[in-house]
C-alpha cells in the first residue's frame, strides 16, 4: 500500500444520504483539532492497542528521517481510550489529507463514558503501508523520537502533548508513558502550545 492514501480512503465508505459520522481519535486527533465538530465525547474501542510503530515523513519527521506516530494493532482484550468526535462528512475531505500517510479509515464500534454505544470511523495504519515501522525496543523508539523534526514541530512534541491528553482522560496507556519516560530521562523536553 502506497503511503499516501488520500484516494483510497475517498473510495471506502459512501456517506451519501449522511448527515454525521462519529470519529475515534486516538493520537494527535485527540490534543490537534484542527477540523469542525458538531459534538465531542470521550470514548473508548476494545480489541486494539495503541503504538508508536508508524512512521511520520510528512508531519513529524522527513523521508530521510522519519519520526513515530501512533497506529492501533490488533490486540484481543485492549481497550484503547481516546476521544470521538461528531463531524459531517465533508470534514473528511481534510482529515484524508491530514492522515494521508499510511493512515486507512476503518469502521469501528465506540464506547461511551455513560456505557452507550455508536458506529463510527477510525483512522488505522496497516503494517502493509510504506511507511509502517513495526515493533521495536521502547528506548530506542524515544530515541528516534528526540531526533525526528518534520513540517509539523518536533516529534517529542506530539509524545508529550500525547502522554498529557492521555492522562487527562485517565488513560493508562504503558506504552506511551515508557516511551516518554525514557525521552525525558535523556535530558529536558516540554510540549509547546503550537
Amino acid at each position: 500500500m502506497p503511503a499516501n492514501t488520500i484516494d483510497h480512503n475517498r473510495t471506502r465508505y459512501n456517506f451519501d444520504g449522511i448527515d454525521s459520522v462519529w470519529l475515534f481519535g486516538y493520537g494527535s486527533l485527540i490534543y490537534k483539532v484542527d477540523f469542525p465538530f458538531l459534538e465531542q465525547r470521550p470514548a473508548s474501542i476494545r480489541g486494539w492497542a495503541r503504538r508508536f510503530w508508524q512512521g511520520s515523513h510528512d508531519h513529524r519527521g522527513t523521508p530521510e528521517a522519519p519520526g513515530r506516530v501512533v497506529t492501533l494493532i490488533e490486540q484481543p482484550g485492549a481497550v484503547c481510550r481516546g476521544m470521538a468526535f461528531r463531524v459531517s462528512p465533508n470534514v473528511f475531505e481534510y482529515l484524508d489529507v491530514r492522515e494521508k500517510n499510511g493512515y486507512l479509515r476503518f469502521s469501528t464500534t465506540m464506547t461511551f463514558e455513560d456505557g452507550s454505544h455508536a458506529e463510527g470511523l477510525v483512522y488505522i495504519a496497516t503494517e502493509d503501508n510504506e511507511a509502517f515501522l513495526g515493533e521495536a525496543p521502547e528506548a530506542d523508539i524515544a530515541a528516534q523520537i528526540a531526533a525526528a523534526v518534520g513540517p509539523s514541530g518536533p516529534n517529542s512534541e506530539y509524545l508529550l502533548r500525547l502522554a498529557e491528553s492521555l492522562r487527562a482522560l485517565g488513560d493508562d496507556c504503558r506504552h506511551t508513558f515508557s516511551i516518554e519516560s525514557h525521552l525525558t530521562r535523556s535530558g529536558p523536553v516540554e510540549a509547546s502550545d503550537s
